[in-house]
C-alpha cells in the first residue's frame, strides 16, 4: 500500500502542561505569549509550529472546549463502515507533552483586543501579544426552516464532527430496506465543498451491503453545481444504480422547510420523506470570531492573504473554515496550510525570525465505493488581494480503477500525515 510519509506530507502542504482554569493566567512572564482559540487541523497545527520553531522562546496557550477532537474530514468513511469513530479521534497529550503548550479546556467567551485579553466563559483571563483564531465554522440554524439545535437531535447535521456524527451512523445502521435518507445540503460558502457528496456515496454505500437497494437517497440542493460533480454522478450510476437522485435548484424550484418529525423536506416542486433526514444548514465563522468583531457582513473573517493576519486587527490571525480565504476551499488541509503561514509570520512578529513569502496548498479526496477514490487539489499563493489559486487538478471521469485505488491509499497516508502534524 502507497502511503504518504510525514516528510512528503509536509512537502505537499506547503511547510514554508496541564490544564489551567485560573482567574487570571500569567505565565512564563518576560517571553511573548501566543493564545490559539480551536483546536483543529487550524488550530492545533498552529500552535504545534510556533512552539516547535520557535524552541521554546514563546509561550503558548491552546484553548479548546474538548478534551480530545474528531476530524470531521474521514468521518465519512466512519459514517460508511471504512473507519472506527476510535480511529479519527486524536489526543492533545502530544501537544503538552513533547512541546510544552498549555491546553486549557474550556469556552472562550470573548476577546478584549484594545488589553489583548482572552475571557473565558468561567470567569478566566488568558493574555495575549498574538492570537490565532481558528474556532471553525458554526450553524444558521434557521437558514432552512424548521431546522433547529433541538431538530439536530431528530435529523443529525454532522457537519461537526463527534456525537452528532455518531448519531448519523446509528440512523443509518438502523434503516430497513426500503426506507429512504433525504440529505439537505448547505449554500456556499461551507465546510469541505465535496463533503456532503461523499457522505450520500458511504450512505448508500451501507444501504448496498445489507442489500437494501430499495432504499434511496435524495440530495436536495440549494446550489445549481457541486464540487467534483461529473465524476461522483459517475461513480453513483456505476456502483449505486437508481440509489442516489440529486435535485439541483432548477429542478426542485426551492427548499420550502423541513419537519423533522414528520421526516419531510417540502421544496416547489414535491415533498421528500425519509426515515432518515440530515439537514446541513448553512454556516458562519465560529462564534468567537463575530464576538471579536473579526467578521464582515459574510459572517467569517476576511485576512490578508500574504500572512493570514486579521485584516481588522494586526495582533490577530485568523485560519481555517472561519476565514475568507480566496480561492482556497474550508477543508482540513487548507486549515493546515494557513496554519503554517500564519505561525511563521507570529515567530517573525515576536521573535524576529525570518519570514519567508506564503504559500498554500489543498486536496481533498472522496471516497465514492471500496478503492474508488477521487480528488481534487491546487495550490495557491497571494495574488490580487486574495489567496489565489496558482495550479490545480482534479480526477476525471472514465479512470482506470488502479488509479482510483491510489488516491485511496495517498488518501491514507495523508491522514496519517496530517493528524501528527497536528498533535505531534
Amino acid at each position: 500500500m502507497t502511503r504518504l510519509t510525514r516528510r512528503q506530507f509536509a512537502t505537499i502542504a506547503g511547510v514554508g502542561a496541564a490544564t489551567l482554569a485560573l482567574p487570571t493566567y500569567l505565565r512564563a512572564q518576560g517571553k511573548p505569549r501566543v493564545v490559539v482559540i480551536g483546536g483543529g487541523a487550524g488550530g492545533a497545527t498552529a500552535a504545534r509550529y510556533i512552539a516547535k520553531d520557535s524552541e521554546g522562546a514563546i509561550d503558548v496557550t491552546l484553548i479548546e472546549n474538548s478534551e480530545t477532537f474528531t476530524t470531521c474530514f474521514f468521518s465519512n468513511l466512519y459514517v460508511g463502515g471504512f473507519r472506527s469513530f476510535e480511529s479519527i479521534t486524536h489526543s492533545y497529550d502530544g501537544l503538552q507533552s513533547n512541546y510544552g503548550i498549555t491546553k486549557v479546556t474550556g469556552m472562550a467567551t470573548g476577546v478584549d483586543r484594545a488589553n489583548k485579553v482572552v475571557t473565558m466563559a468561567d470567569g478566566a483571563s488568558v493574555p495575549y501579544d498574538r492570537l490565532v483564531v481558528s474556532p471553525g465554522i458554526d450553524l444558521i440554524w434557521d437558514s432552512v426552516e424548521g431546522y433547529s439545535e433541538e431538530a439536530a437531535e431528530i435529523a443529525p447535521h454532522a457537519w461537526k464532527a463527534g456525537p452528532q456524527t455518531q448519531l448519523l451512523k446509528a440512523k443509518l445502521d438502523a434503516l430497513e430496506n426500503g426506507q429512504n435518507i433525504v440529505m439537505v445540503t448547505p449554500p456556499n460558502p461551507y465546510r469541505c465543498p465535496p463533503g456532503p457528496y461523499e457522505r450520500a456515496s458511504m450512505m448508500a454505500h451501507v444501504l448496498k451491503e445489507k442489500g437494501h437497494t430499495d432504499s434511496k437517497v435524495f440530495i436536495i440542493d440549494p446550489k445549481p453545481k457541486f464540487s467534483k460533480q461529473g465524476v461522483f454522478m459517475e461513480g453513483w450510476e456505476k456502483h449505486y444504480p437508481g440509489m442516489i437522485e440529486w435535485y439541483g435548484p432548477d429542478v426542485h424550484g426551492g427548499i420550502v422547510s423541513v419537519d423533522v418529525n414528520a421526516g419531510s423536506v417540502e421544496t416547489d416542486l414535491d415533498t421528500f420523506e425519509g426515515a432518515l433526514l440530515n439537514v446541513i444548514p448553512a454556516q458562519k465563522a465560529g462564534a468567537i470570531a463575530a464576538t471579536a468583531g473579526l467578521t464582515n457582513d459574510s459572517g467569517f473573517c476576511p485576512i490578508q492573504p500574504e500572512s493570514m493576519r486579521s485584516a481588522v486587527d494586526e495582533s490577530i490571525f485568523v485560519i481555517g473554515d472561519a476565514c475568507i480565504a480566496g480561492d482556497m476551499p474550508k477543508s482540513g488541509f487548507s486549515a493546515n496550510s494557513q496554519a503554517k503561514v500564519a505561525a511563521m509570520n507570529v515567530r517573525g512578529d515576536l521573535i524576529d525570525s525570518k519570514v519567508f513569502p506564503a504559500k498554500f496548498a489543498n486536496t481533498c479526496w472522496s471516497l465514492i465505493e471500496t478503492d474508488d477514490n477521487i480528488k481534487v487539489g491546487a495550490q495557491y499563493a497571494p495574488g490580487d488581494g486574495k489567496i489565489a489559486s496558482t495550479g490545480g487538478f482534479v480526477s476525471q471521469t472514465d479512470e482506470e480503477a488502479a488509479l482510483r485505488k491510489t488516491n485511496y491509499e495517498e488518501s491514507l497516508g495523508w491522514y496519517a500525515g496530517i493528524t501528527a502534524d497536528m498533535f505531534g
